[in-house]
């Protein structure tokens, strides 16, 4: 017989007559009762009472509250009344309990108050405390703390309860004043003011503070406690004391649900992926009890694409569990897959959920965001317009972030529009990011109108404002904008400061801002920042002023990963390659931590020497840290190796289609490219519109690059036209070039000249010269000379311009033409950057520059030269004069052209590699039409594979033919 058939059956007995129970014991089996859940019988028993005390009141109050009867609790009040029974601190402290629990009580709740300061019982410790508490639980904390100074007598309770409304409210601070304060009056503190005040300790990551209360706890002796241990964990968590927190937690005697997820938390926190899942592991095997709190936790900690299979996975266990109906989880998995990349994932989630709430829209419209798809979040807020549901400023702040992109403009000003609408333009976050969105569409009038109209500001808001002028390269108004942010009074960060550094990027800009705000900094003492002196670092960069740079980074004191990045950097943006290859070497003899930003400078630099050695011991380098699963890495030893002429090696470290990032796709279309693959460039294009992937403005720069290598002009301006009619992109400049290019390499130079003419953006030097080039091809000096004309007026010390221009002179016979750009280019003392060529061999760069003797090999190559020119001759080669440059007769013009580097750095390449290998060889300038037709009798009579890199592409010459079917 269970406990509640008991009861019944001893009631019965009571009913029948055979016992006559006490107002005590009847009291009793009311509580009993109400503890069952029985409320009816309850109220028999109530009702059927021939004498009643307070406590039978209290008990038939009491359970109200208990099965959550709260407005029949306060219906009973009014009778009590009625019967002139005035109510205990008890039954007082039941009618605020439901007050507190019921969440909509609050007019009920003040009228207790009210009557509460009628009979007298304010004074009561007890009733006073359940008053603070629920003005605590309401929010009310000032009405708490009000009532809290003028109550006569506190308790630890009293204390604590007070902490809680604080903490509720999101004021850890105060929570840690009341705590010190009750230290000061000498209130013994409980597991309950402990365990809030840690984990107040963890939010404000003060933890020097922590570890003062840890030892308070421990002289108190409440460590064993479970809910202190668990804020222990926490609070260890919030300080990346990782250790520590796994100290406390393998230390507790016991362990409910609450200890297992702050271990899960913690580890999450701190980015420990692994750890998480071996802690969920244990959990399921020791505690054998998880709760959507749980999964949640570890779903957080998948929330990248390096661990997205794990996350797969515990998708897979949610639902098994039956768990996938809990919009809580739900929303935790859309942003799972939203911060993995996987905005098809998050959709699918999202589409499937049985209910939603506004946090599951705005999760959604956050991951659009993220992905830079406008439309998708535009067509989203309109339906959540549709479901009447209650929207808020985060809802606006997530469109707003999705109209960033210069496409986006009109979308941007409709949502800003609905602000306005919907009330919301005064709320500082809404107006940030409005300001963000339009500094990021390069429209600062707009973005001024609206920090203007703001009723307040803030450091973000200027941060944002600073950071547009210098992204769209206005230095002066970044200035402006920094000394208004000043006038108005809110103090600079490093952010403000790394902002305005921005700015700063060409070599006027240093004497006339950089150095003045670099005064500013030492003058302020930002000087010392790390993120300050990083900025400055690039600044002094950009601006030429490389030495600089290396002048501040020699006087920091503690170098890190960040600074060291920086000047690596820095030498990179300079050209200095080769230098930032070396202070890779130097990180390592000091044992500074590498990451994936070192590791992929570095190859880059490997890249842009096209040194394959160097990159692949970085490519190692970055396997041995652990860093070969990061995305970002592997598009950087892909683009290494594609520039490196290893297109093997990019295919076989290239990630699956379905999981392939959008900028894997673009390398690998960029690659192929560059190697003349044309077809497999476009159908890499193809097969990513299949997988469901995007293409972003980068896709279209190599995919029309690769029609132009090509000659492919129909399926080129075909591509172009897409751009904006099938996927909504605005052509860029980048674009424009490739068009330029492409039909001024296919001879359709007037069409080429019409389009710069009706180009949605102005020409640039790039444009220009691309022209310029295609003039030389196809010998049209009329129109060479209008396009050196406007490269001259865009920069006088344009080497490439005068050369090109002079080229075309010589193609044409144009030699007095000849004799006047050059004149021109020793009065303007412009220098024509040297031919030059190499051979990366055994860890040794041979490199030869026209006509060199300089080589130690010298005697050897020019044999092997000597006997190469024998053998092209017999075979057919016929020297293409139109090349050489110089007005001489045709056999000084074929010697000049047998001087040239490329063939001189091929006769090295031959003596020094076995037969049947690679020869691989690489030149600063483009490669000319002769040497071109040379290489290609050397692969047929040799039997030998060269590849040639130039600037713009890889020529792959085997069996007397090159893979750009000799269009370039």
């Amino acid at each position: 017989m269970t406990k509640e058939s008991s009861v019944k059956a001893l009631h019965a007995l009571c009913v029948k007559g055979l016992i006559n129970l006490s107002v005590f014991s009847t009291n009793t089996l009311i509580n009993v009762y109400s503890k069952f859940g029985q409320i009816g019988y309850a109220c028999y028993v109530f009702d059927k009472m021939y004498d009643r005390n307070k406590s039978s009141w209290n008990n038939m109050i009491s359970g109200f509250v208990r099965v959550e009867l709260y407005h029949e609790a306060f219906g009973f009040l009014r009778e009590m009344m009625d019967f002139g029974v005035n109510p205990s601190v008890f039954f007082v402290a039941s009618l605020f309990a439901a007050c507190n629990r019921s969440g909509c009580m609050l007019r009920e709740g003040t009228q207790v108050h009210g009557l509460v300061v009628k009979l007298g019982l304010l004074c009561d410790v007890f009733v006073g405390t359940s008053l603070l508490h629920f003005y605590a639980a309401y929010g009310f904390v000032s009405n708490a703390r009000k009532l809290f100074e003028e109550m006569p007598n506190r308790n630890v309770v009293s204390w604590t309860s007070l902490m809680v409304g604080y903490s509720d409210k999101g004021d850890p601070g105060e929570v840690v004043d009341m705590y010190r304060q009750m230290r000061h009056e000498g209130v013994s503190c409980n597991g309950n003011t402990y365990t809030i005040v840690i984990s107040s300790c963890g939010l404000l990551e003060n933890k020097f503070l922590g570890y003062q209360v840890l030892g308070c706890v421990i002289k108190s002796g409440l460590e064993s406690n479970v809910s202190v241990g668990n804020s222990l964990v926490s609070m260890f968590g919030s300080f990346s004391s990782m250790e520590e927190a796994s100290y406390v937690f393998c230390r507790m005697n016991e362990r409910d649900s609450i200890s297992w997820n702050s271990m899960l938390a913690a580890n999450a926190h701190n980015g420990l992926c692994e750890e998480s899942l071996r802690c969920f592991h244990q959990m399921r095997l020791i505690h054998n009890e998880i709760n959507s709190v749980t999964i949640s936790t570890i779903i957080s900690a998948c929330s990248s694409a390096d661990y997205l299979k794990w996350g797969r996975g515990i998708h897979g266990l949610v639902v098994k569990v039956g768990l996938d109906l809990n919009v809580f989880l739900c929303n935790t998995l859309l942003s799972m897959y939203s911060d993995a990349g996987r905005s098809e994932d998050a959709e699918l989630v999202f589409q499937t959920m049985p209910e939603k709430d506004l946090i599951s829209w705005n999760s959604m419209l956050s991951c659009y965001a993220q992905d830079g798809r406008c439309l998708g979040a535009l067509n989203l807020l309109f339906e959540l317009f549709r479901t009447i549901k209650p929207i808020n400023f985060v809802t606006f702040t997530s469109a707003v972030v999705a109209c960033s992109n210069s496409k986006d403009l009109i979308h941007g000003k409709t949502v800003h529009a609905l602000v306005i609408v919907y009330g919301l333009y005064n709320n500082l976050i809404v107006g940030n990011a409005l300001v963000t969105m339009y500094a990021k569409l390069g429209r600062m009038v707009e973005a001024n109108q609206v920090l203007e109209t703001m009723p307040k500001q803030e450091e973000v808001t200027w941060n944002a404002f600073i950071g547009g002028y210098a992204e769209n390269n206005e230095p002066n108004e970044s200035i402006k904008a920094f000394k208004m942010m000043r006038k108005e009074g809110i103090r600079a960060s490093y952010i403000t400061i790394s902002n305005l550094l921005g700015a700063f990027w060409t070599p006027n800009d240093l004497p006339k801002h950089g150095m003045p705000i670099h005064a500013h900094i030492i003058f302020t003492g930002f000087e010392s920042d790390i993120h300050v002196q990083n900025s400055l670092i690039m600044m002094y960069a950009k601006c030429g002023d490389l030495n600089s740079s290396n002048y501040i980074f020699d006087g920091v004191a503690n170098k890190t990963s960040i600074t060291c990045n920086a000047i690596i950097s820095a030498n990179t943006y300079n050209g200095f390659d080769e230098k930032a290859l070396k202070l890779l070497v130097m990180m390592r003899r000091a044992r500074i931590d590498l990451d994936h930003v070192t590791l992929s400078e570095c190859l880059v630099a490997a890249a842009k020497l096209a040194i394959l050695e160097e990159g692949q011991q970085v490519h190692g380098l970055a396997v041995k840290l652990g860093y070969a699963a990061d995305n970002i890495f592997i598009n950087s030893v892909m683009d290494m190796y594609g520039k490196c002429g290893e297109m093997d090696d990019v295919l076989r470290i290239l990630p699956e289609p379905s999981d392939r990032p959008r900028l894997s796709w673009n390398i690998l279309i960029s690659a192929f490219a560059r190697h003349g693959s044309i077809k497999k460039a476009m159908e890499t294009f193809h097969e990513m519109l299949r997988q469901g992937q995007r293409p972003d403005h980068v896709t279209f720069v190599s995919l029309l690059s690769a029609c132009s290598h090509g000659g492919l002009v129909d399926e080129g301006l075909a591509y172009y036209a897409s751009m904006a009619k099938e996927f909504g992109f605005p052509q860029a400049i980048e674009h424009c070039v490739c068009i330029a290019d492409l039909l001024g390499r296919s001879g359709r130079l007037s069409e080429a000249e019409s389009f710069i003419k009706e180009m949605p953006v102005p020409p640039n030097d790039f444009v220009w010269r691309s022209l310029l080039a295609a003039c030389k091809i196809h010998g049209n000096l009329e129109l060479a000379r209008k396009a050196a004309e406007h490269l001259f007026k865009l920069d006088p010390s344009d080497d490439s311009a005068y050369v090109l221009y002079s080229n075309v002179c010589a193609t044409t016979g144009r030699w007095d033409d000849l004799e006047d750009v050059r004149r021109e280019m020793g009065f303007k003392k412009v220098k024509k950057e040297p031919a030059c060529s190499w051979v990366n061999m055994k860890n040794k760069v041979a490199s030869f520059g026209m006509g060199d003797r300089s080589h130690p090999q010298t005697t050897q190559i020019y044999a092997k030269f000597e006997e190469l020119r024998k053998m092209v001759k017999e075979a057919g080669y016929i020297p293409d004069t139109s090349y050489a440059l110089q007005d001489t007769d045709e056999e000084q013009k074929e010697h000049n052209l047998w001087n040239h580097s490329e063939r001189l750095a091929l006769a090295y390449g031959l003596i020094n590699t076995s037969d049947g290998s690679t020869v691989k060889i690489f030149k600063n300038l483009r490669v000319c039409g002769d040497c071109h037709s040379v290489y290609k009798f050397v692969s047929a009579i040799m039997g030998r594979r060269i590849i040639l890199r130039d600037p713009y592409r890889f020529h792959h010459f085997t069996g007397g033919n090159c893979s750009c079917s000799d269009y370039w």
